[in-house]
């Protein structure tokens, strides 16, 4: 049968594990697709390079335009990220009748809407498993699996980088700069992690994500979004103490009108009963809670080339598969259009730390300015004496913007020397 003719997009970490995989398993995706896939190109920046895997010199090119304009290509595998040059380059491959896998979780958490549009107007299929969760298969469930079901909540660990950092930080009680270091040195994290410290990278993905479960659009600048930075050795050994996990969670929920939906990035404190908080090192893990099929958990390596590789492969064998029958795969589906309501609406509980000064009358202030702002308090204890004396409290859920005002308020009282930290509680469904 005629070979499908792919054109990738990249030649690096990913893109070398996917020419692996397309000559290891040349065979066995052939008789899956129906017929033969056979690399047509591969763009690259620079011709000369040492590459992770031996490329034939005839397929390298650096001009990507060509390549994926080419008439005989017919699936383009795009796994350089960015913005630009990828988008221009998705939009052209689209615009002329050419399907589309990509892995590339920043274009589409910004600009998914137009990629989907000129998938739609091209006739192509646009397919993204990779760009969330590495090897995980998770958006086809809830593209396709849960389509029939009512998705409530999406709740996970979705950054390799930064889950491996704070299990370090938990485990051996490592500062971030070292736990990072660590991550560095082994790989882990970027010479420049901001995207994934700072909580980039996985508001992208939940960006991805919430369209998915809630059938709406929605773009990373709506996902409220915070990093880990902030997070310290005390932090950490505070939250084991009191049989606390912190990690970086992305969670996306329906409100309980079911017309809006919240999107967040944040660091939060997990019971170490609650199965996140045994996710250990680089791997991701994300719960989805639909009303029919109750909860279900995902698990598996997050990042890296073969684990993302697979996700690719699995792509392109389903959009293969549908040029030989002349269909198309599920298209964006947004027929709900619902708001993403802002943090300060999300109802969350508390974690707080304050530095206060040892006399009588301390906690019936700081008491009284919690429910002046309707806030109740769960638990509360004392630390330390003299100069070292600090509250612990713990919230029942509130709105976001309540517990920001009280912060605000307990910054501006006498007896309260610094608000130590401040920790959102997630997963301990009794508070």
């Amino acid at each position: 049968m005629k070979p499908l003719k792919v054109a990738l997009l990249g030649c690096g970490v990913v893109g070398s594990q996917v020419i692996r995989l397309l000559h290891e398993q040349a065979d066995d995706l052939a008789a899956r697709v129906g017929a033969p896939l056979e690399l047509a190109g591969v763009a690259v920046r620079r011709l000369g390079r040492k590459r992770d895997i031996d490329v034939d010199p005839a397929l390298l090119t650096t001009d990507a335009e060509a390549l994926v304009t080419r008439d005989d290509i017919d699936i383009v595998i795009e796994v350089i990220g960015g913005i630009e040059p990828a988008r221009s380059l998705i939009l052209a491959a689209l615009s002329r009748g050419k399907s589309v896998v990509t892995a590339n979780k920043a274009l589409l958490a910004e600009d998914g809407s137009t990629l989907h549009e000129a998938a739609r107007t091209g006739n192509g299929d646009l397919y993204f498993e990779a760009s969330v969760a590495g090897a995980i298969p998770l958006l086809r469930p809830l593209r396709e699996s849960l389509a029939g079901d009512r998705v409530k909540r999406v709740l996970g660990i979705v950054n390799g980088t930064t889950n491996y950092i704070l299990d370090k930080m938990d485990s051996t009680g490592a500062s971030f700069t070292d736990a990072l270091e660590e991550a560095q040195t082994l790989g882990y994290a970027e010479a420049d992690p901001t995207a994934d410290v700072e909580g980039f990278d996985a508001a992208a993905k939940a960006a991805i994500l919430a369209g998915l479960a809630f059938h709406s659009r929605v773009r990373a600048d709506e996902v409220h979004r915070e990093g880990i930075t902030e997070i310290t050795a005390t932090d950490v050994a505070s939250a084991k103490a009191m049989g606390y996990v912190i990690k970086l969670l992305a969670i996306c929920a329906r409100s309980d009108d079911g017309r809006s939906f919240g999107v967040r990035v944040h660091p939060a404190m997990i019971p170490r009963s609650h199965p996140l908080a045994g996710v250990r090192e680089a791997y991701n893990a994300v719960f989805v809670e639909a009303e029919s099929a109750g909860q279900l958990m995902f698990y598996g390596k997050g990042a890296g080339g073969a684990p993302t590789a697979s996700a690719v492969l699995g792509d392109l064998v389903a959009v293969g598969r549908n040029r030989l029958a002349g269909t198309r795969g599920p298209e964006e589906s947004t027929y709900a259009d619902l708001a993403v309501h802002p943090m300060g609406e999300t109802v969350t509980r508390c974690h707080v730390a304050l530095d206060v000064a040892d006399k009588p009358g301390v906690l019936a202030q700081v008491a009284e300015l919690f429910a002046k702002h309707d806030v109740s308090i769960q638990t509360v204890r004392q630390e330390g004496r003299g100069d070292d004396a600090q509250l612990v409290i713990v919230t029942h859920r509130a709105t976001d913007a309540a517990l920001s005002a009280t912060m605000a308020g307990l910054r501006e009282l006498d007896i309260v020397r610094a608000v130590a930290s401040v920790m959102r509680v997630e997963g301990d469904e009794q508070g």
